[in-house]
C-alpha cells in the first residue's frame, strides 16, 4: 500500500485520534450573506472534536447575530472581536485563542465538505508537512460571477497557482486557507500585521524558510464564492497586487519571475496606449500577441458557461485580473519600502491561551 493510499485510509477510516481538539478559525466582517452556510458546513464535520472560532472585525450587519444564534445551538462555536479591520490581526487573535493541536482556517465566503477537517488533520498527522491545503473552487451567483469563477480556474487567468486548477498532489510554495500545527504557527510568530493582503503567502514563505514543507492535496476541496462583478474583481486583484509588492520588499527572495508578469504587462500596455496616440498601427501590433491569447483563452474558458451574458464577461474578468494585479503592484511598490522599518508586534500574543 502506498503512502498516499495509507493517508486516505487513515482519514476516511476514522483511525485518527479524534480526542485531539482541532481549532477551526474563521475571520469575518460583514458576512451576513455567507457566514451561516459557512459555519453550518463546519459544524457538520464528521470530525466532531472542534473549537470553532469566529473572529469578528466589528461587523455592522447581521453577522454577529447569525453567529450568536448558531453558538446558542452548538457550544463548540465561539466568537471573539478585534477592533482592527485586518485579516492578519484577526488570524493572530484566533491563533492566540486556539486550544487545539491543529489549526484549520476556513474563509467566511466558503463551505467545506463533511470530511474536510478529518482529511486535513490526517495529512498533518503524517508528520512531514508544516501545512496542508487544497483546491479553491470558485462559484458564482450572477452571470459575471460565474464567468469570474471560470476565469479563476484557468491557467491563463491565474498562472501556475495550483490551488485554482491542480488535480495532482504535490509540494508547493503556498496553500490557500491552510491547515497548520498550532505550535508551529505560534513559533514562527503568526501573521504579519503590517500587511493588508498576501499575508497568507508571506506566512507560508516564513514556514518554508524555517525548513517546513507545504502540501497541496486536491482531495481537500473548498467551495469559495468568487466576486460577483468585474469591478469588484478588479478591486480584489488590485489589492492582491499591492500586497505582493509589500511582501516582495519584505522578502526579496520570495519574488519569482511569474510574479513580475502582471506588472510588466501593465507597463507594456501603458506604453502601447501612449504610442497609440501617435501611431495606432504600431500600438495594435504591440498588443496583438496578448489580444490573441486573450481571445483564445476566453473562447476555451467560456465553453462551460451557459449563455452570452456569462461568456461576454470572461475576457473582461481576465483583463480585470491581469491589469488589476499589475497596476496594484506598481502603485504600491514605491511606498512598500516603508515596511522594512521593523516588524510590528503581533496582537497581543500568539502563545497558548
Amino acid at each position: 500500500m502506498t503512502e498516499r493510499t495509507t493517508a486516505k485510509t487513515t482519514a476516511r477510516g476514522k483511525s485518527l485520534d479524534e480526542d485531539e481538539l482541532v481549532t477551526v478559525l474563521v475571520p469575518a466582517r460583514n458576512e451576513e450573506r455567507t457566514i451561516g452556510a459557512c459555519l453550518e458546513s463546519i459544524l457538520a464535520q464528521d470530525y466532531r472534536n472542534l473549537q470553532v472560532v469566529v473572529v469578528d472585525g466589528v461587523s455592522t450587519d447581521a453577522t454577529r447575530l447569525i453567529v450568536e444564534a448558531l453558538a446558542a445551538r452548538d457550544p463548540r462555536l465561539e466568537m471573539i472581536t478585534v477592533e482592527r479591520r485586518s485579516i492578519p490581526a484577526s488570524l493572530n487573535a484566533g491563533l492566540a485563542a486556539a486550544r487545539g493541536r491543529w489549526l484549520v482556517r476556513v474563509d467566511a465566503h466558503s463551505t467545506v465538505p463533511a470530511d474536510y477537517v478529518r482529511l486535513a488533520v490526517a495529512r498533518l498527522s503524517e508528520g512531514c508537512w508544516g501545512g496542508v491545503g487544497g483546491r479553491k473552487d470558485g462559484v458564482g451567483r450572477t452571470p459575471a460571477g460565474r464567468a469570474i469563477a471560470a476565469a479563476m480556474g484557468s491557467k491563463f487567468g491565474v498562472g501556475n497557482s495550483l490551488y485554482h486548477h491542480g488535480t495532482a498532489e504535490t509540494e508547493v510554495d503556498h496553500i490557500p486557507f491552510g491547515a497548520y500545527p498550532v505550535d508551529l504557527a505560534r513559533r514562527v510568530g503568526g501573521w504579519d500585521e503590517r500587511l493588508s493582503a498576501n499575508e497568507d503567502f508571506e506566512f507560508d514563505y516564513r514556514l518554508r524558510k524555517a525548513g517546513e514543507r507545504l502540501l497541496f492535496d486536491p482531495d481537500l476541496a473548498i467551495t469559495w464564492e468568487s466576486r460577483q462583478s468585474v469591478r469588484d474583481l478588479f478591486r480584489q486583484y488590485y489589492r492582491y497586487g499591492r500586497g505582493k509588492a509589500d511582501v516582495a520588499v519584505l522578502h526579496p527572495a520570495s519574488l519569482q519571475v511569474r510574479h513580475l508578469a502582471p506588472p510588466a504587462f501593465a507597463v507594456y500596455g501603458a506604453v502601447a496606449g501612449l504610442i497609440a496616440t501617435a501611431r495606432p498601427g504600431r500600438a495594435t501590433l504591440m498588443l496583438l500577441p496578448y489580444v490573441t491569447a486573450l481571445v483564445a483563452a476566453s473562447a476555451t474558458t467560456a465553453r462551460g458557461l451557459d449563455g452570452p451574458a456569462e461568456r461576454v464577461n470572461v475576457p473582461l474578468a481576465f483583463l480585470a485580473m491581469h491589469v488589476g494585479w499589475g497596476s496594484g503592484f506598481l502603485s504600491r511598490a514605491p511606498r512598500a519600502f516603508s515596511l522594512r522599518s521593523g516588524r510590528t508586534a503581533q496582537t497581543p500574543s500568539v502563545s497558548a491561551p
